[in-house]
């Protein structure tokens, strides 16, 4: 009940102006001792991700090596299971979630609006991020982003006969043999289903379905199918699995359709009731900086905007790749709609 409550919430705040005044942004914040020991007293800090929980627990256990005082609490789910959950803290007035991220943009533009974030701004943010990579009115900032891709496993599928397109999917030796993450639940697959119904018309999900895909809910489960055996082929995984069972030495491949391969940002920003409001404010200074940026680049397979993260040796830069971006203010009508979609012709 509360999830189509919400939703159409949402929609009605999408067509309507804003209803938390915007301003500008506040002056970039350094950690000072001071932030440090307010943070320590307080000694704890709790965080909302749809980032995979090994690497969000990886994260922690880095800033846990800087800050052994601050414990932090790992909260994982589907970016659309965040957004419902924080939702309901903010209906009910029980605050327990000091830092989010999620992989859906609509989320943070509907946050901002309700007036749900304490805008702030890191410096490492301030000094190097692309502007169009973190909210002017300092509420977010992107924290990550990964690519929704096409993969398969070469000892089951030979590169021959893998799929090289979007519509290569379609093909019948495919059936059966395919699996898929849920828009209703992933916010990278509900950014990839947008742009891709966009590109190539939902007559092409139909047919999709057709193909009697297994179905899985979050974006990190197709590449564990892969790894598993238990399909050949993944529609839209993450790519940030994917480079870690090729780092484990797992027979899979990446494919980059000539079409274009979706891009999913993960955005980041703090509470304004965040209980926990100093411990916040510096583990969300962490996120940006280049050691946790780093880690995400190297032992979680994301990728960063911060131009100091070097890249593992053999990945495909993103300057080689046709990347399909999506546009929040376009997405945000049409969620229903491409749920609504999804269930009929997947029967899910």
């Amino acid at each position: 009940m509360w999830t189509k409550i919400f939703s159409a919430g949402l929609l009605a705040a999408g067509m309507t102006a804003s209803s938390a005044a915007m301003a500008e942004a506040p002056a970039p914040y350094q950690i000072t001792p001071e932030l440090e020991a307010a943070a320590k007293a307080e000694g704890k800090v709790v965080f909302y991700t749809a980032t995979d929980v090994t690497v969000a627990e990886k994260l922690a256990e880095l800033f846990k090596t800087k800050y052994p005082e601050i414990a932090v609490q790992v909260e994982r789910a589907g970016s659309e299971r965040v957004f419902q959950r924080i939702g309901q803290e903010y209906s009910t007035g029980i605050y327990s979630v000091d830092v989010i991220e999620t992989s859906d943009a609509v989320h943070f533009q509907y946050f901002k609006r309700e007036g749900w974030l304490e805008p702030m701004v890191p410096q490492e943010v301030a000094d190097k991020w692309p502007a169009d990579e973190r909210d002017p009115d300092g509420n977010f900032a992107a924290y990550r982003a990964h690519l929704s891709v096409m993969a398969y496993r070469t000892d089951l599928i030979n590169e021959a006969e893998a799929p090289k397109t979007w519509k290569d999917l379609l093909d019948p030796r495919f059936k059966d043999k395919m699996v898929k993450a849920h828009p209703g639940y992933s916010g990278t697959v509900m950014t990839a289903t947008f742009v891709l119904s966009e590109l190539l018309g939902w007559d092409y999900f139909e047919k999709l379905g057709a193909q009697n895909v297994m179905q899985v809910q979050s974006s990190t489960e197709p590449p564990k199918k892969l790894a598993q055996g238990e399909r050949a082929l993944e529609v839209d995984g993450n790519e940030y699995n994917i480079f870690r069972l090729l780092d484990e030495g797992v027979p899979v491949k990446i494919v980059y359709p000539a079409e274009g391969t979706p891009l999913a940002v993960g955005n980041a920003a703090v509470l304004k009731q965040a209980p926990n409001p100093n411990a916040a404010k510096l583990f969300y200074a962490f996120l940006f900086s280049l050691e946790a940026q780093q880690l995400n680049s190297d032992f979680g397979g994301l990728r960063s905007f911060h131009p100091d993260v070097k890249e593992k040796a053999g990945r495909t830069p993103l300057s080689q790749i046709k990347l399909l971006h999506s546009d929040p203010a376009k997405l945000e009508p049409v969620i229903q709609t491409i749920k609504s979609n999804y269930e009929q012709y997947f029967g899910t």
